[in-house]
């Protein structure tokens, strides 16, 4: 038993300390330097969507006013299972609204894996293919920055992840904070380490000619997740365009936020289950530092529920009179292990400071330990029930333009 809990403890602290190292590597912003890439690129725009009547419509507006040639880029709609109006807003603004009805094969995944089956039997072929979600709002330099990527030889590209709505809840905000923190001390610092990115679901871009060879096949409840660890198991490392920016409406309410939180969870789990153990043995085969990072961003949700085991075992020693019995389970002291949530936490004021956030957003540190402490129960309860693949919608409301982000 006292083994067990030391390899344990050991297991907790090397991967959160892992994870410290790593994102020293985010102090620095790299500046991305545009360069004189001419628009040559020709994109198919993705944009999955689920009764989404009442958010599309900023978004295919702000798509019409991208900075790119208008003749290098085509939209389509994947109207998928809806029963509302979605379509009929989408060919309003003459886009190609593809309507897909399907009972059994339900969620985003299998969505763009239908689209994409339709998108290789058309006549006019393109060079990269990028994938949206309704609620999204972009950066009008987004095609600029993707046609430059892909000109350096990128394959896979993931866009700067914002939140569309930081200041409508307490909830929001959070999750703003944890974005604010994962593109810079996660994304960036990965980028500057010369490691892979992960794909966030939206704002990502992908060669046609790479999705033609090795497939989509990415239809669990986490298809990003499944993707990236497809394309790094291939030696193919996403990288990161900074510059790009997609606005990602979140969750108002607590409730909202953990269906869709738990759906993220049971998706981790199962693209875990199946792609962590491979990557291990490929990095250690091929001596490749990004696929054992890899491994290590599925093994997220067991570090999670670790931490709480941590945290409720630590509380319980510091609780009891028997406080002192408890020692030899002590692998890890007690200063290291408060030394270590410190420093955890104080990442993310920090980061706040080097992307010069707003003071108001630094509310939201205030309730954000609690919504921090919410991850516990959804890991627990996504492992648990990681076979249930049923997919969830996230009902969005705010249709916010990119006008309204700019002012």
């Amino acid at each position: 038993m006292i083994v067990i809990a030391n390899v344990f403890q050991g297991i907790i602290f090397s991967v959160s300390l892992y994870q410290i190292i790593i994102s020293l590597g985010g102090f620095k912003k790299r500046i991305e330097i545009s360069g004189d890439y001419a628009p040559e690129k020709s994109f198919a725009i993705l944009v999955a969507a689920h009764n989404e009547e009442m958010v599309i419509g900023p978004l295919l507006e702000n798509l019409k006013q991208l900075d790119y040639p208008k003749d290098l880029y085509d939209v389509y709609i994947i109207c998928d299972n809806c029963t509302d109006k979605t379509s009929q807003v989408a060919a309003s603004y003459g886009v190609s609204a593809m309507e897909r009805f399907d009972d059994k094969r339900k969620g985003k995944g299998f969505a763009v894996e239908w689209m994409l089956e339709h998108l290789w039997k058309r006549s006019r072929q393109v060079d990269a293919v990028i994938v949206f979600d309704a609620d999204n709002l972009v950066s009008k330099n987004f095609l600029i920055e993707m046609n430059k990527k892909l000109l350096e030889g990128h394959r896979v590209i993931q866009s700067y992840f914002e939140t569309k709505n930081p200041y409508d809840s307490w909830v929001t905000l959070s999750y703003a904070i944890t974005y604010w923190f994962i593109n810079r001390m996660w994304q960036q610092a990965r980028h500057n380490w010369g490691m892979a990115s992960t794909l966030a679901g939206t704002g990502m871009c992908i060669e046609a000619k790479l999705l033609k060879e090795m497939g989509w096949n990415s239809t669990s409840l986490t298809e990003d997740v499944e993707f990236t660890a497809r394309c790094i198991g291939r030696g193919i490392y996403p990288t990161w365009a900074s510059n790009a920016i997609v606005y990602d409406e979140k969750p108002i309410t607590l409730a909202s936020s953990v269906r869709q939180r738990l759906r993220w969870m049971r998706g981790h789990t199962d693209c875990a289950r199946k792609y962590m153990k491979p990557l291990i043995l490929k990095s250690l085969q091929t001596r490749k530092f990004a696929q054992f990072d890899a491994a290590m961003y599925l093994f997220q949700p067991i570090r999670f529920l670790f931490v709480a085991a941590v945290w409720v075992m630590s509380s319980l020693q510091l609780a009891t009179p028997l406080y002192t019995q408890f020692d030899l389970l002590k692998m890890i002291p007690d200063w290291a292990w408060i030394g270590l949530n410190i420093v955890l936490f104080l990442q993310f004021p920090l980061v706040m400071l080097l992307e010069r956030r707003p003071w108001k957003a630094y509310l939201g540190l205030i309730l954000f330990p609690i919504f921090q402490f919410t991850w516990f129960p959804i890991t627990l309860i996504g492992i648990l029930t990681s076979k249930n693949k049923t997919w969830n919608h996230t009902k969005h409301t705010r249709a916010i333009k990119i006008e309204d982000l700019a002012g």
